[in-house]
């Protein structure tokens, strides 16, 4: 996963960055780092707080095409200021050159990231690996297509509750059988319990 989330940064970070002369080429490499590192922390630390996990979901199930801004995103906001921050004080740029990076680079990084996961035709990465190398294994053998696909419509308002996840669940758990302790350790999973 690191590799594609790579290659996404260096093709959004070409534009955003490389060519941007307000970033001083000798930090082009550490500002894009930067943006890497920001994304996966920032993503892991939504999924590892008490009930993270279920706006996690909600986002990278999103069809960006439908989705509006991905900016408008409390957690995709989150990020881009904890970025912003970042990079104006580990590399000195200004307020608006960081911005402006940031506002290039994240939601095209994250909308190709999200659009990657949600494509049946591209196997490079799916929900479940992506969550699972997000939550450090913490997510490993939920099924999350399967949830995903029976539970569209509890995406519908936009938030995902625990009323949603209990139905999700038992559609899931009389679907397939879980080795892990069922019910109770899915849901534990998704908001944060071991």
């Amino acid at each position: 996963m690191l590799e594609l989330l790579q290659g996404l940064i260096q093709k959004a970070g070409q534009g955003a960055v490389v060519q941007n002369p307000e970033v001083p080429n000798e930090h082009n490499e550490g500002v894009m780092g930067e943006v890497m590192q920001g994304l996966m922390g920032g993503l892991s630390n939504q999924a590892n707080s008490q009930g993270g996990l279920g706006g996690l979901i909600g986002l990278l199930g999103t069809d960006t095409e439908n989705s509006g801004s991905l900016m408008s995103n409390p957690i995709v906001g989150n990020i881009a200021q904890s970025v912003i921050s970042n990079l104006m004080n580990k590399f000195g740029l200004s307020n608006s050159t960081a911005s402006g990076v940031v506002d290039n680079m994240l939601p095209s990084v994250l909308g190709n990231l999200i659009n990657k996961t949600n494509d049946p035709n591209d196997n490079s990465i799916d929900l479940g690996g992506l969550l699972e190398s997000i939550t450090d294994g913490k997510t490993a053998g939920i099924d999350f297509g399967s949830i995903l696909s029976q539970g569209a419509a509890a995406f519908s308002d936009g938030k995902l509750d625990i009323n949603d996840l209990m139905k999700l669940a038992s559609n899931t758990m009389g679907n397939q059988k879980q080795n892990d302790g069922g019910i109770g350790s899915l849901l534990g999973n998704l908001f944060g319990g071991k």
